[in-house]
């Protein structure tokens, strides 16, 4: 079961506005009987302020009343309608150093096996310039001879959800295959 949001500031508002037992309490918040008894005798949180459980959702007044009634029961907590949040994307990533090397590979792999794929979705998979897509796709980049295509995904510079989402997104070209990279191509070179 989880933790109400604050445990110790909502064990001092039951403690403080309810009859639940100790224990009850405790075992809503996640903290020991002894706890609770030590913020009923003032000797914790005497000074904390109190968080209402019921105004912010965790608690109705009839799971309290249900449970002042009965010295057994448990307090269960409100389940929530509303959707799970998603962890939001902070931008740019850091990539470690023994990662970088691997870029050239995902780049010529992204622009052999997707090239529907714009130059800016490529950038924001792999986190690289323009100017390596570029120097990629007209075999000038300094080190052509060894770039072989792989994976971003299995390199670890993308998810396979980012890789998915970008290729559902991009736009779909009749030029495409004119435009494919060939890594065959650039390795007889």
């Amino acid at each position: 079961m989880s933790l109400p949001l604050m445990p110790k500031a909502t064990a001092v508002w039951l403690v403080e506005n309810t009859a639940l037992t100790f224990e009850q309490i405790a075992q809503f918040c996640g903290m020991h009987s002894l706890e609770i008894q030590a913020i009923a005798d003032g000797d914790v949180g005497a000074s904390m302020m109190g968080l209402n459980p019921v105004a912010n959702g965790q608690l109705t007044q009839e799971e309290i009343a249900r449970c002042e009634a009965d010295e057994t029961a448990v307090l269960k907590r409100n389940v929530s309608d509303l959707p799970a949040l998603m962890p939001r994307s902070k931008g740019a990533r850091y990539t470690p150093m023994a990662k970088r090397q691997d870029k050239p590979d995902a780049i010529a792999w992204l622009l052999k096996h997707q090239p529907d794929l714009t130059d800016a979705q490529i950038r924001k998979l792999i986190g690289t310039t323009k100017n390596s897509i570029d120097a990629i796709r007209n075999r000038t980049h300094w080190n052509m001879a060894n770039i072989k295509a792989r994976n971003p995904v299995l390199l670890g510079l993308c998810s396979e959800a980012d890789l998915d989402k970008a290729i559902a997104q991009a736009p779909k070209s009749l030029n495409a295959t004119a435009a494919t990279f060939d890594v065959e191509d650039a390795e007889e070179e």
